[in-house]
């Protein structure tokens, strides 16, 4: 495996993760933790990027990917739990957002007089040219890392390198939110891009990437993997802290509510309506590379799923479905998918930090079913204060838990569940080798 080939796979998985949510969640922390820009963006760093690092890792280093990750917990819920989450970060949710988004803010403020067939004409644009380059999965990484990925990154550091020379760097004012803990403050702001989901996904395009550029041994894919994944997060983090940067020192003339107006805004200041074209190529690329990703990554799970369907048919089907679900606008489609990532998120961060610590722990099924038990039960709560139900009573029984007002109640009580766990694995372990010996 050439270096230059793990280069471009890491460029790959740089643009299959930096989707609209990425570039606007970092000005707005700018903006919002002024003179605490430091300790913010290392809290939105170690959730925003290191932890779908691990994801990703958590992935390619077992056998059977994800699936047999749940399959700790038990087999259905192995399955299961996979196909929610491709479903959910696919073609139900992330690929017609990633639609969505791109339109509203890099195609429609040049239609706004105009109704309905702009966003027609464009989503059909946009799903054909992703279906098109998904058929050909061996030719993702020439098409997405040699191609697409370089573009985006030469506008994103005209961005960066005009707004350098030209913002003066006086900080803005520390709003409340980041003024006791910016860390923690950050911290929940990375946890809520919830890239370690998207990062289950990709875990499959990477390996399925080095396979189709000859690489046949586990440990070579593994490797090769580690350095695109550490190629992929440099990238996100130096983009982060670039995005972040520019929404602490710009000019507070005006009142943002949130990171694309920040971007917006700057892009007008530092190219005039020029600025507006360059913005529009970055949400648009940065959309559609995500897409591209998860499709083929659905696809991908899918047709390892149940091989006697294609791999094409099932590009096919998830470009139309996401296709059909753009149609009903970011709104619905927020409206309908986020109480099932509020579900689904802990519990993946729980299976991809107790995989990580496999060698270590071991792979106890009380230990994973405990903790995810646990997890499931705050998510469930969590989902259903999300729905609008009110449940202060409950919340009065359950509440005496750290980080629980922040919607970070699980933290604690997974931590206990695998600690309980791995004692019980620990003790039956330890039983069934006496009754042996004893026999023998």
């Amino acid at each position: 495996m050439s270096k230059k080939r793990v280069f471009f796979i890491g460029l790959m998985l740089f643009s299959l993760f930096f989707g609209a949510g990425n570039l606007i969640f970092p000005p707005l922390l700018g903006l919002e933790s002024g003179s605490n820009f430091t300790p913010a963006m290392t809290g939105f760093l170690v959730t925003g990027v290191l932890l779908p690092f691990v994801a990703v890792l958590a992935v390619v280093t077992v056998d059977g990917g994800m699936i047999s990750i749940g399959s700790r917990v038990h087999k259905v819920f192995g399955i299961v739990f996979a196909i929610i989450i491709y479903l959910s970060i696919g073609a139900f949710y992330a690929i017609p957002r990633a639609a969505n988004v791109a339109f509203e803010l890099g195609f429609q403020p040049y239609f706004t007089n105009e109704a309905g067939w702009p966003l027609i004409l464009f989503t059909v644009l946009f799903f054909a040219v992703a279906y098109y380059i998904c058929l050909n999965p061996k030719k993702l990484v020439d098409r997405v890392g040699q191609l697409l990925t370089p573009i985006l990154l030469v506008a994103l550091t005209i961005l960066f390198v005009r707004a350098f020379f030209l913002l003066e760097n006086v900080a803005s004012p520390v709003t409340e939110k980041y003024t006791a803990s910016p860390f923690v403050t950050g911290f929940i702001e990375g946890y809520f891009t919830m890239d370690a989901v998207a990062a289950l996904a990709f875990g499959i395009v990477v390996i399925n990437a080095f396979k189709d550029s000859g690489v046949k041994t586990k440990r070579e894919q593994i490797k090769g993997s580690v350095l695109a994944g550490i190629i992929a997060v440099v990238g996100l983090a130096a983009v982060y802290i670039c995005l972040g940067w520019i929404g602490a020192v710009m000019p507070q003339a005006e009142q943002f509510a949130n990171g694309a107006e920040i971007l917006t805004a700057a892009s007008f200041l530092l190219f005039g309506n020029t600025g507006s074209l360059l913005f529009s190529v970055i949400v648009i690329l940065a959309c559609f590379t995500t897409c591209v990703g998860l499709i083929n990554a659905s696809a991908s799970f899918f047709h390892g799923l149940y091989s006697k369907v294609s791999y094409k048919t099932y590009v096919r089907v998830l470009t139309l479905v996401g296709f059909v679900i753009s149609s009903l606008g970011l709104s619905a489609i927020l409206d309908i998918a986020v109480p099932i990532l509020v579900l689904i998120y802990p519990i993946a961060i729980v299976l991809i930090i107790l995989s990580l610590f496999t060698p270590l722990i071991g792979k106890g099924k009380a230990m994973y079913r405990i903790s995810v038990v646990l997890t499931l039960f705050y998510a469930i709560y969590d989902v259903l204060t999300n729905l609008g139900f009110k449940l202060d009573g409950f919340a009065q029984v359950i509440g005496f838990v750290p980080f629980f007002d922040l919607g970070l109640g699980w933290i604690a009580p997974a931590f206990v569940g695998a600690v309980v766990g791995y004692a019980i694995d620990r003790y039956t372990t330890n039983h069934k080798e006496t009754q042996a010996s004893e026999k023998k």
